[in-house]
């Protein structure tokens, strides 16, 4: 780590966005202390967002240290990746005019399905807009370089300015622009076995019902189903509001998920779109907030081809 420490002083006044490899989890802790005990040793706010094993293995390491520390279920916040950047613009937020803050957060980790991660991806390329031209803090990303996969590592160096081996070397960060081209690119087309639907305002209802006998079908609970129905119904609407007045809505059950997209021909410029709650005057954007807050897994792609939301309720 005190490769850490020296990459760091290179980006001290602002937004300092790092990524380090570890090889499995006995070698986890082994990587991070330094880092938190650094922040600590300081007199910096630190907020950590790990896995519950992980979390507990530090407290242990710790010790009294611990108390200094703020600890957050990255698997329960981040099992939806768009549902992260919020709690890190609260923490700069509460932490402004204290100095320099640190975090650690892992919202990628292996076993995660490749749609998840993909998404946990794109909220690291989000980090960097929204955070570039903000005020000085560390946040250091590990990955399990023994357990995920290649891509996924070339990603990881692609995504963060600062890295901290050689791990997945050859490919360079990719600026604060990856994340907007990664926002307009087309999802992967859905199976032909896809149910489509297409609608207009007058359809909305009859949408619904068929969402709804769907999810019964495939066996969600009544409260999942009801929220993929509510999250159906938002994007519908969001369909006949801002573009052009329809849309369609495609329908299929793959391993472990029943999945939902809405296509229509209108475009989104803000990436960011769903991962900032909107101001309560606000008047508009709460769709998309709304269905990340419902359902298990939100895809939102956007290009002047038009755009595509996609979402999952995990099946059992």
């Amino acid at each position: 780590m005190d490769q850490v420490a020296r990459a760091a002083e290179r980006v001290l006044e602002g937004f300092a966005h790092e990524v380090v490899f570890y090889d499995g989890a006995a070698d986890h802790a082994r990587v991070l202390l330094p880092f938190i005990r650094e922040g600590v040793d300081l007199g910096e706010p630190v907020l950590v967002a790990l896995a519950p094993p992980a979390i507990d293995a530090l407290r242990g390491e710790l010790a009294a240290d611990a108390r200094h520390v703020e600890f957050v279920d990255i698997v329960e916040l981040g099992a939806n990746p768009a549902r992260i950047l919020p709690v890190w613009r609260t923490f700069v937020a509460r932490n402004a005019g204290r100095g320099r803050l640190r975090g650690v957060g892992e919202p990628v980790w292996a076993g995660r399905r490749d749609e998840e991660l993909v998404e946990a991806q794109l909220h690291e390329a989000l980090l960097n807009v929204v955070f570039d031209d903000g005020p000085a803090w560390r946040l250091l990303c590990p990955y399990d370089a023994s357990e995920l996969p290649a891509w996924v590592i070339e990603e990881a160096r692609r995504t963060h300015p600062v890295v901290h081996d050689n791990v997945g070397r050859g490919v360079r960060y990719a600026g604060p622009g990856h994340a907007v081209a990664t926002f307009g690119d087309r999802l992967p087309e859905p199976p032909r076995s896809t149910q489509r639907f297409p609608f207009a305002i007058d359809e909305l209802g009859a949408l619904r019902d068929h969402v709804r006998g769907v999810a019964h079908a495939a066996g969600l609970s009544p409260a999942t189903a009801e929220d993929l129905v509510l999250a159906a119904h938002e994007l519908a609407t969001n369909s006949v509001l801002h573009a052009d007045g329809h849309g369609v809505l495609h329908l299929w059950r793959e391993p472990g998920a029943l999945v939902v997209q809405v296509d229509d021909a209108g475009h989104i410029d803000n990436p960011l779109v769903g991962r900032a709650e909107p101001d309560f005057n606000a008047m508009g954007g709460r769709g998309i907030w709304m269905v990340n807050q419902l359902c298990d897994l939100v895809q939102v792609r956007s290009n002047g081809r038009g755009t595509q939301v996609r979402v999952y309720s995990w099946l059992g």
